[in-house]
């Protein structure tokens, strides 16, 4: 059994895997890197009856995991880049080897991922840390449920500047609809549901757009979306508004959240 652990600047996943297939999966959130790396294994292990005898080896990978200097457990611990481990984990869910991937956690990494080769083509500071810290400034909670549950009901006719607002008519591909200026418009009128939207709608349009920009460089018309951002309602229809204009499809695997985790674990067979 290989146990895979990505350290994440704010949750942990940790995936146990067997002859190439995910077996358990668990996430825990902890301010310390060592407290949460350990923790994850320790859920694991006392949740799913894993034996320590049973763990051949575990590989960790992640922001926290240059933290972690020795074995854990006394079972050989090994680094990989999360770079590499969100390639191997994106083409492992997918089902493909010629792929994009764009991985929303805090920030969001784009990664071309090919059988022969991983790269990391960019990425941006814009993730799910901005939505958290707009909305700690804007609405004064962090809470990221409470922050879906305002932006539900938002209407972006109340913050974003739109097209319609300055157009009479579609320009080129884009539809009216489409925003001209993210908080280029903010009435007076606008309520806490409203900014809320607004702050998913800007995340997500610079994840998309920058997803569009990689995919079609590499003349491909698919996106795997992974990490934590992946599973987000909201998101995904702001997503699906670009996927219509632009012609590139975005895909979510099931297990996306925990791909960094599944590719650590599964890069020890590379």
């Amino acid at each position: 059994m290989i146990i895979g652990i990505d350290i994440g600047s704010t949750t942990t996943k940790a995936v146990s895997i067997e002859a190439g297939k995910v077996i358990n999966k668990i996430k825990t959130k902890a301010m310390d890197v060592i407290t949460s790396a350990t923790g994850a294994f320790g859920k694991m292990a006392v949740e799913h009856d894993i034996k320590i005898a049973q763990i051949e080896k575990i590989m960790i990978t992640g922001a926290g995991s240059t933290k972690i200097k020795n074995e854990l457990f006394g079972i050989p611990t090994e680094k990989i880049d999360e770079i590499t481990a969100i390639g191997i984990g994106g083409m492992f869910l997918s089902k493909k080897d010629n792929i994009i991937i764009t991985n929303i956690g805090t920030g969001t990494a784009i990664i071309e991922a090919k059988k022969d080769r991983i790269s990391h083509l960019g990425g941006s500071g814009v993730g799910g840390g901005t939505i958290l810290g707009l909305a700690k400034a804007l609405l004064m909670t962090s809470n990221f449920n409470g922050i879906m549950k305002l932006a539900e009901s938002g209407s972006l006719n109340q913050v974003d500047l739109l097209l319609e607002d300055i157009m009479e008519t579609d320009i080129s591909f884009l539809r009216k609809e489409a925003t001209a200026s993210n908080f280029g418009k903010m009435l007076d009128t606008a309520r806490h549901e409203d900014l809320a939207l607004g702050i998913l709608n800007l995340v997500y349009q610079v994840i998309g757009m920058l997803s569009v920009f990689a995919a079609k460089s590499k003349h491909i018309d698919r996106v795997i979306v992974t990490g934590n951002g992946s599973d987000n309602p909201i998101g995904k229809d702001i997503l699906s508004f670009i996927s219509g204009m632009y012609a590139i499809g975005f895909e979510y695997p099931e297990d996306a959240e925990y791909t960094t985790a599944i590719g650590a674990g599964l890069s020890w067979n590379k």
